[in-house]
């Protein structure tokens, strides 16, 4: 195989990973549903958190598992017929086509559950370590940014503990982009205007 072959295979999975990462199923749920803009509700982004403020818990829920599995196909396929390197490179083409979609132009979501995705088949014990860490800030804070931040924040961690370094810088770069995406929520954790989680609230 010519170098100008593996170039081109290279590209052809990095672009199917971004046009798989791009498809926003909160968008395609809200419609089907009826729910609205989603650009039009709340932060404008096409995220399950976005999608819980209309209103409709299940339509939020299979946007968590649909976004979260765009992120676990696309790693499940890298893993299965790829080095470490193709899989670092396809994981991060999904996750920015979540981030900016070309169907939405370029205005997705913030990346947490298809980071969540990834996380959980490059690694099931450290995906079931941050989706537990998530849990137990959200009670404590019933803050789902703040309970995100730090479950995104600690995946390098995790990693470095389990002897898995080929993805710590991986995730160190995709928690630059959570981060990022997370600005507004971050200013107002520091003043004190985040919203909180209502566990009890009912549709």
């Amino acid at each position: 195989m010519t170098l100008f072959d593996n170039i081109t295979i290279f590209v052809l999975l990095a672009l199917g990973s971004y046009l798989l990462g791009s498809i926003s199923f909160g968008s395609i749920i809200s419609k089907a549903l009826n729910l609205g803009d989603l650009r039009s509700i709340g932060s404008g982004n096409t995220g399950a958190t976005n999608v819980l403020r209309t209103g409709n818990k299940k339509a939020a829920l299979f946007t968590l598992l649909l976004d979260a599995g765009k992120g676990a196909l696309v790693v499940y396929i890298a893993i299965s017929f790829f080095d470490s390197f193709a899989v670092n490179f396809m994981a991060l083409a999904v996750f920015l086509g979540h981030l900016f979609p070309v169907w939405q132009n370029f205005k997705g979501g913030k990346g947490v559950a298809t980071l969540f995705g990834i996380v959980l088949v490059i690694s099931f014990l450290v995906g079931l370590l941050t989706c537990l860490t998530w849990l137990l800030v959200a009670v404590i804070s019933r803050k789902s940014s703040l309970s995100a931040l730090i479950g995104a924040l600690l995946i390098p961690l995790w990693l470095w503990f389990l002897n898995k370094p080929d993805f710590i810088i991986l995730f160190v770069v995709l928690n630059v982009f959570v981060f990022l995406k997370h600005k507004e929520n971050i200013r107002r954790l520091i003043e004190g205007t985040e919203t909180n989680i209502n566990f009890l609230k009912r549709n």
